[in-house]
């Protein structure tokens, strides 16, 4: 797999790409730098758009612009740069914020969040459902779905709508469930793929560190492909959790990949540059730059987020 740049402008942390189909352009965060970024790679195309907060991830909406998940909360936006209309704000504390989540295949938005202080297991995972069909009216429905983790990361779903992943980059796992699409239900918790810890005293640039799970896609075949952040590499896991590809990264931290293109086999992937060492940045200039790589599987489309104004 040959990978381009495609962005050439760096994010700090880049996150959250997904292909918007409708409009054939990319949309990604840069969460450090407060902004929603999207390209459109038929005329070259670049925009991004200042946010009173971080942005930890966000999605398309089925009637128009997108759903965003920033600090506090979650946040509606009909047009590009429009206003921010509140869905659901959260108490959470100072030392935590919103990180990695999409849309689920049948509207709802789905957000984990991130614990700063990495000392204890308070992050969660939640799902909002705006649909109008949620026997409220249109009025969010907020669900606890998973706790005890780090840093929420790697939301994904299977092609069939069974089995859901999420990761927990701290604890470098991934997790899976059995998942009831309409009732919304998660069964049988189960480690999905789990990687070695960071050993003492390592040091970015020294082996024998593999990363850990940050952001994810799933391609068409079922396959889950994940960043791992300070590994250098893409992984792409069977739906057995077995390791079929390794892709390796120019960047030290990847973030996130998505599917796109017109015909979805191009993979895009975000990385990090933010408080990265001198000579790692030296050694992968490119680091902070959305990559391009042609895959030889279409990954799944982005799950557009439905809500009252649909």
């Amino acid at each position: 797999m040959k990978w381009e740049v495609a962005v050439p402008e760096p994010d700090a942390t880049g996150e959250s790409p997904f292909w918007h189909p409708r409009e054939q352009r990319l949309y990604w965060v840069d969460i450090p730098g407060k902004r929603v970024r999207r390209w459109d790679p038929a005329s070259g195309q670049r925009e991004q758009w200042t946010l009173p907060q971080e942005p930890g991830c966000i999605a398309p909406a089925a009637s128009g612009g997108l759903v965003l998940a920033l600090r506090d909360g979650i946040y509606r936006a009909r047009d590009w740069g429009g206003m921010l209309l509140p869905l659901v704000r959260f108490q959470h504390g100072a030392t935590t914020r919103f990180n990695d989540g999409k849309a689920d295949p049948l509207g709802r938005f789905w957000a984990g969040t991130y614990y700063e202080p990495k000392d204890a297991r308070k992050a969660d995972l939640y799902s909002v459902d705006c649909r109008l069909d949620n026997g409220e009216r249109g009025k969010p429905i907020v669900q606890l779905k998973a706790h005890n983790a780090t840093s929420a990361n790697g939301l994904a779903w299977s092609p069939d709508q069974h089995t859901l992943y999420w990761a927990d980059t701290a604890r470098h796992a991934i997790y899976a469930w059995d998942w009831e699409p309409r009732a919304n239900v998660m069964r049988r918790h189960r480690v999905f793929r789990e990687f070695p810890a960071k050993p003492s005293g390592w040091q970015p640039g020294q082996a024998g560190y593999g990363g850990r799970p940050d952001g994810a896609a799933v391609d068409a075949e079922g396959c889950y492909w994940v960043a791992m952040f300070e590994g250098g590499r893409l992984l792409r896991l069977s739906p057995a959790g077995e390791v079929v590809a390794e892709v390796p990264v120019p960047a030290r931290c990847p973030t996130m990949p998505c599917f796109g293109g017109p015909d979805g086999r191009t993979l895009y992937l975000t990385t990090a540059r933010h408080h990265r060492p001198a000579d790692e940045l030296a050694a992968f200039p490119h680091s902070g730059c959305v990559l391009a790589a042609k895959a030889d599987v279409a990954g799944l489309p982005a799950n557009f987020f439905i809500d009252a104004a649909q």
